[in-house]
């Protein structure tokens, strides 16, 4: 990130756990969620309310926020895929 000249205002420890409610909360303040699972990208229009299947693709199989977990502006972006992170980021 560093590298890019992306700028990283807050960061949060892993031993912190979010879950769903802080996932409805990230999402009430934006547009766009984007989500990668290895090569599958997800794109997902949360302007107004926030779907069921938005909230579940945040999340883990133990029900916590997957990571990483990016806000940039009003897009949200969760998981890893070098290529979605590029293209949202620079």
């Amino acid at each position: 990130m560093e590298a890019n000249r992306v700028r990283i205002a807050e960061t949060v420890s892993a031993s912190r756990k979010l879950q769903e409610m802080d996932a409805r909360a990230l999402l009430a303040e934006a547009s766009t969620l984007i989500v990668a699972k290895g090569k599958k990208v997800d794109r997902f229009s949360v302007s107004g309310s926030v779907s069921a299947d938005a909230v579940g693709a945040m999340l883990g199989p133990t029900g916590n926020l997957r990571a990483p977990l990016i806000r940039a502006g009003r897009t949200v972006l969760v998981g890893f895929n070098e290529e979605m992170l590029t293209e949202a980021l620079l």
